[in-house]
């Protein structure tokens, strides 16, 4: 920690790469705001296929399923915050209708 001009303690400051951001292909506006289905376990996700994994969705995020199994055992899908990735199919759980 860095001190500051009237002794608080600041934390360091990173730059963080450009591998940081969201791609905008993985971005839907608005994010929505109802959902078919939801997480069983907690699941790695994918931007790309063939990509590692970006990050991690926690067990029973409510997703909406866009596209079904790829033969490949994933699909995708977009969270409530519109991040649009591919997860593995049979991490979901159909939500009942409203």
């Amino acid at each position: 920690m860095n001190e500051g001009d009237e002794g608080f303690l600041r934390p360091r400051f990173e730059i963080l790469g450009e591998d940081s951001l969201v791609p905008d292909d993985n971005l839907v506006r608005p994010a929505p705001d109802r959902f078919t289905h939801e997480l069983v376990r907690a699941e790695p996700y994918f931007y790309r296929p063939g990509e590692a994994p970006a990050g991690h969705l926690p067990a029973g995020a409510p997703v909406v399923l866009l596209t079904e199994d790829d033969g490949a055992g994933r699909c995708r899908v977009v969270d409530g915050r519109g991040l649009s990735v591919e997860v593995a199919s049979d991490s979901l759980r159909r939500l009942p209708e409203p």
